[in-house]
């Protein structure tokens, strides 16, 4: 167990009584949680090493011999397919002299029969174990089986690859378990990657990204023009859970913009195919998903938004928002022009959030800064607290 430091203690019985409290009496996070050195380290000891983090999608690593970089809170990995098909998340860092296996690499990804050192040339198979070491004869202490890389627990739910850092990581099936139930037959697996919005590195927490993603009350202030319209406050559905690691929101369509009714449904307008099947509730809704720490998934009836959150310091995160479609979707007649206005409205959304994440962020350090009153419709914000309260103070 990570002991924190003394002058910590303060604040995280601050946390913990806060995440006792009745959701009528539910406040804000302690402002120092946005900025404290000491709890980012706690964090990453508590949550991050411990946790399942969604680093890929299968279709980055379609065929054997591919490879993709992945940085996971200071850990250098790469996830490979290796030549019977199967995955592994392996640690980048050589078993001889520490360099990292792709050290130089000009691409994200790539394709090869095996991870070769720049440095001294030791590979290594797409499965971790050593394939080679040269001029190694005369070493006693030389142990080929001895230096296989480091592997990481990998699982996949719906063709997203989650990761843990964590030996013993229990199953990720389970805390997916609610998400399975409200997507009601929707199955990504062979969804692909249509575009990307890579809007990188901001100088904000890691926590106010993930708090203004579970909250609606703000559509009614930054999103007023438009997120409001479409999928007002007032009409959003938050569904409470036993567990405090899954929040889900559903945000119902305004009728007023609905292109139809269907059994008494508002039916939601989409700038691309709807998908086959649905059923009219699941036609006048988006849903907003969130699995604690760090992964956010919405599914409207056409697409699904995954939003990427990486954080990289006390204050500080990259942000990437990922398209992700049926297959279908990419032939169907308007494809190219309705994915330009669903990426153009993802990123005006995005910069909208970030002008507030950063106004919230200036203002964590002030002597003025409070934990305020939450509104009832903020109620994922007290659940946060309750998952942040149990990693870190119990």
């Amino acid at each position: 167990m990570f002991d924190p430091p003394p002058d910590l203690i303060p604040l995280l019985d601050q946390l913990r009584a806060q995440a006792a409290l009745p959701p009528d009496q539910a406040r804000s996070l302690p402002p120092q949680l946005y900025w404290h050195a000491d709890v980012w380290a706690l964090e990453v000891e508590q949550i991050f090493r411990k946790e399942w983090l969604c680093v890929a999608r299968v279709e980055q690593v379609p065929e054997p011999g591919d490879w993709l970089v992945v940085d996971l809170i200071g850990e250098p990995l790469v996830i490979t397919r290796d030549r019977a098909g199967a995955l592994h998340a392996l640690s980048r860092i050589c078993r001889h002299r520490n360099m990292d296996l792709l050290h130089g690499a000009t691409e994200r990804k790539g394709h090869g029969n095996q991870l070769q050192c720049p440095y001294h040339l030791w590979a290594y198979d797409l499965d971790g174990s050593l394939r080679g070491a040269p001029m190694m004869e005369g070493s006693s202490v030389f142990d080929r089986k001895a230096c296989s890389l480091p592997v990481f627990p990998l699982d996949v739910w719906q063709g997203f690859i989650f990761v843990s850092l964590d030996a013993d990581a229990g199953p990720l099936t389970p805390r997916m378990a609610e998400v399975e139930r409200v997507l009601g037959g929707i199955d990504m697996s062979d969804w692909r990657m249509a575009n990307t919005v890579n809007w990188g590195e901001s100088p904000v927490n890691w926590k106010v990204a993930v708090e203004n993603y579970a909250e609606f009350y703000h559509h009614i202030g930054i999103h007023q023009k438009s997120l409001q319209p479409l999928w007002p406050a007032a009409k959003v559905e938050l569904e409470a859970k036993d567990s405090d690691a899954v929040f889900i929101g559903r945000m119902h369509v305004n009728p007023e913009h609905a292109i139809g009714f269907e059994d008494g449904y508002p039916i939601e307008p989409t700038v691309l195919p709807a998908m086959p099947g649905l059923r009219p509730a699941q036609r006048s809704q988006t849903v907003v998903y969130g699995v604690f720490p760090l992964f956010g998934l919405v599914v409207s009836p056409a697409y699904a938004l995954w939003f990427e959150w990486t954080p990289t310091g006390p204050e500080s995160h990259r942000c990437d928002i990922h398209a992700i479609v049926p297959p279908a979707t990419f032939d169907a007649p308007g494809f190219a022009q309705g994915l330009e206005m669903l990426m153009h409205g993802a990123w005006a959304v995005q910069a909208e959030d970030a002008a507030a994440n950063a106004g919230v962020q200036a203002s964590a350090r002030s002597l003025h800064a409070v934990s305020g009153p939450l509104a009832p419709i903020e109620s994922s914000l007290l659940q946060f607290q309750r998952y942040l309260a149990r990693r870190l103070c119990d």
